[in-house]
């Protein structure tokens, strides 16, 4: 384990509302994740543990407080940098895939990269497809491929545009026991081999167990 630290919070909060309809979603919370770790965010339901994974990625703004990645402070940033940003340096895996329903497997792996204007790296792109079990699969559309399967696809288009960090959303919700373990494997043995930091949330305990550490979080702080 490295002991570089890639993403770091200080002094984080959020808050809806105001006055005594004021909700601490989080507050005061100040967190490091080191470069290649898999860190598991767990807690109760309503503890903030999304609140806090879509502000790491940019998908939300902080109240107050500091996000850094690297040695760049994310919470500072006009929507368009932050945008740019996301897309280079961050994947997300979402419990929904969010998968684009008329665009075929490689077509919704590669769509990040064009969006960026970046060349796809075909090879590379292949490499990942294989590393899944899903390269008979590039010429599909998502409603043809089973939940497991389809989340295989949104972890290869995580992976696919190369980021350091890759955020992941309960990404077994949807999937049974079974699949769920299995996805949770590979996701950690592609984060290993393609260098990748991981952070995950989850409310399932035994997966929470396949991470480097654990990290919990109660009424939007962390607890050790």
């Amino acid at each position: 384990m490295q002991n570089t630290v890639i993403l770091e919070t200080k002094d984080l909060c959020k808050y809806y509302g105001s006055g005594e309809n004021e909700v601490r979603a989080i507050d005061h919370t100040s967190l490091q994740i080191y470069q290649g770790e898999f860190a598991a965010i767990v807690g109760k339901s309503g503890s903030g543990k999304s609140t806090l994974l879509h502000m790491l990625g940019g998908l939300d703004c902080p109240t107050k407080g500091k996000i850094l990645i690297g040695d760049k402070d994310i919470s500072c940033m006009k929507e368009e940098e932050v945008a740019v940003f996301r897309r280079r340096k961050i994947g997300f895996i979402f419990q929904s895939f969010n998968l684009i329903s008329s665009l075929n497997v490689w077509e919704n792996i590669v769509l990040p990269i064009g969006l960026d204007g970046r060349n796809v790296n075909e090879a590379f792109v292949n490499e990942i497809l294989c590393t899944l079990g899903i390269e008979e699969k590039k010429h599909n559309l998502p409603n043809t491929l089973s939940g497991g399967q389809q989340q295989r696809v949104a972890i290869a288009r995580a992976i696919a545009s190369k980021p350091d960090i890759i955020l992941a959303d309960e990404p077994t919700g949807n999937l049974d026991t079974k699949t769920g373990d299995e996805v949770i494997s590979l996701l950690k043995m592609t984060a290993r081999k393609y260098g990748q930091t991981l952070v995950m949330i989850t409310h399932d305990e035994e997966i929470a167990q396949m991470a480097d550490r654990i990290i919990l979080i109660e009424d939007g702080k962390v607890v050790d």
